[in-house]
């Protein structure tokens, strides 16, 4: 039977509903409250060990060395979940989140890298992993008063999707979708070059991209890929690549602005990127090995533990 023309799926609807609800709700809760409410949804969902939390723990075990089963991931796996929820706790505050609050509670460093290029006038890409709240880290710079220019992608349901557009840009973020309504390319590249030659900053997650167009590196002593778009956008426009970890630190957010990236001086420009894209993934796995319980990938990574295609 044909659903209504229009009419969406009962899953999406729920989904949709939730969020709205979220953001309706828990911005207006004591923080102390909503902290509570989403570590104990973290932990039920730790208990039941579903299959996102056993991916969390099959990729958790690989940047400490452990077997997946063991009491040591499972005990880290406990604390990335409340980490994951306290950033979906903190997401739906944000809009009513101080300026202050945010000011006061970065913890940055390295971030004169970022205000001392933008200051010449050269763009700035900030590569970064899903680690801690980039959000919040989103905001900070926006109140430092560098507005970004970032993507996201097209979620389902589409009003889910248009209430995250709407969300990010009340935080100051200009939101590009990654692809167009009907799944094919959109025109976010070309955008994002034109921001950077501008001498504007952009900021890109890209700690995972398993499609064709993903850059293969080593990682954690194995293979996956990681978005091209980084280092690509500075090897066409001269932008500064500077890759970012971020992290929670007790009550507050922790930030770490890397050196900047260079570009080879010698190759063609899929070797120069591949070459950039491999010390942007060094970094990553630097910050995350600091920060495990932080880093936010329920989903595949690495090539091996990919699906075999039928």
């Amino acid at each position: 039977m044909k659903r209504p023309h229009g009419r969406l799926p009962v899953a999406d609807r729920i989904v949709a509903a939730s969020y709205s609800a979220g953001w309706a709700v828990v911005r207006h809760l004591p923080e102390s409250v909503a902290g509570w409410i989403f570590r104990s949804i973290a932990d039920v969902m730790w208990r039941r060990q579903g299959k996102s939390v056993r991916r969390l723990e099959s990729n958790l075990s690989r940047v400490i060395g452990a077997d997946a089963a063991g009491p040591s991931v499972r005990e880290l796996s406990r604390a990335g979940l409340r980490s994951y929820f306290r950033y979906w706790a903190e997401a739906f505050r944000l809009p009513s989140m101080s300026r202050e609050r945010i000011l006061g509670g970065m913890r940055a460093s390295g971030e004169q890298a970022i205000f001392d290029n933008l200051a010449r006038g050269r763009g700035v890409v900030l590569a970064l992993p899903h680690m801690g709240n980039w959000d919040v880290a989103g905001a900070w710079l926006v109140h430092k008063g560098h507005p970004f220019t970032t993507v996201a992608e097209r979620l389902k349901p589409e009003s889910l999707f248009e209430r995250f557009l709407a969300y990010r840009q009340s935080l100051g973020m200009e939101v590009l979708p990654l692809t167009g309504k009907d799944g094919g390319s959109g025109m976010a590249f070309g955008t994002l070059a034109q921001r950077l030659r501008a001498g504007r900053p952009v900021c890109l997650p890209a700690d995972r991209d398993l499609t064709a167009s993903g850059v293969e590196v080593e990682f954690f002593g194995a293979r996956t890929r990681m978005v091209a778009g980084p280092a690509l956008l500075a090897v066409q426009t001269g932008a500064a690549l500077l890759p970012a970890v971020l992290w929670f630190d007790g009550p507050d957010w922790g930030l770490r602005i890397h050196e900047e990236i260079p570009v080879p001086e010698e190759g063609t420009r899929r070797e120069k990127v591949a070459v950039m894209t491999q010390s942007m993934a060094a970094v990553f796995e630097k910050g995350i090995a600091e920060h495990p319980e932080d880093w936010h990938m329920l989903q595949r990574l690495w090539l091996d533990d990919l699906e075999p295609r039928g």
